[in-house]
């Protein structure tokens, strides 16, 4: 019943509904060796990917809140981090994510495309579908760039400031076993911020410099497969 269990619930929760959108299909392109997908089926997948890619990015920046408060204000912990607060933390992103990737979703409806198409990656992602559009994109890349930079740069920005306030406060503790303490507590947290923002920074940061489709799509699966695989590999150990 602590926050920090009910926020992992919600993490692991995700983490299966985020790799249930890509994973399944990707097995059965591999086993049947067809790679077709209905234009109804691929603006649902998009859909889905953005919702809890996005849930992903909010979760992570609440669990920062919640170690930030632990640390930071140890004695007024459980009062701060009450149920009440715990479910609005939660609920708040689901109705964020849920209305941002039905905004973009619809916006892809509204999109004329040429028949036939080859999406190079192993699922539908709403980049590279914007780019196969044959009517015009403005609206749709505009929207894409400020909302990911809108809600993934707060996100980013709340992290990284949770984080300096627990740097700065373990800093002045006294004890190496205070610090020790401190810092475990924060370990794994760490390591699943940083294993999700490098690998998915650095699949889009690649792919923009060499213009290789191939190479983000292989590098993607770093972020859609292996970080949500090695998430409750790390809370385990911890």
């Amino acid at each position: 019943h602590q926050p920090m269990y009910i926020l992992l619930s919600n993490l692991s929760f995700i983490d299966i509904c985020f790799t249930s959108t890509t994973v399944p299909k990707m097995l059965v392109n591999l086993q049947t060796q067809s790679k077709v997908i209905t234009y109804k089926d691929c603006v649902t997948q998009i859909y889905f990917f953005i919702l809890f890619a996005g849930l992903d990015v909010f979760l992570l920046t609440v669990m920062a809140y919640d170690r930030f408060v632990a640390i930071c204000h140890p004695l007024h912990y459980m009062v701060i981090m009450n149920p009440q607060l715990c479910g609005l933390l939660v609920l708040v992103p689901w109705i964020i994510c849920i209305l941002n990737s039905l905004l973009h979703s619809l916006m892809a409806l509204r999109l004329s495309f040429c028949t036939d198409l080859e999406i190079p990656h192993f699922f539908c992602e709403l980049n590279q579908l914007i780019q196969l559009a044959c009517s015009d994109t403005f609206l749709n890349n505009m929207v894409m760039y400020f909302v990911t930079v809108l809600l993934g740069g707060g996100s980013l920005a709340g992290i990284l400031y949770s984080y300096s306030k627990i740097l700065f406060s373990i800093r002045g503790m006294s004890s190496a076993h205070g610090k020790y303490k401190a810092f475990s507590t924060c370990a794994s947290h760490l390591s699943v911020v940083s294993l999700f923002y490098c690998t998915s920074l650095g699949v889009y940061l690649s792919s923009a410099a060499t213009h290789s489709s191939h190479s983000s799509a292989t590098a993607s699966v770093m972020y859609t497969v292996v970080t949500p695989m090695l998430n409750p590999v790390i809370y385990g150990i911890k």
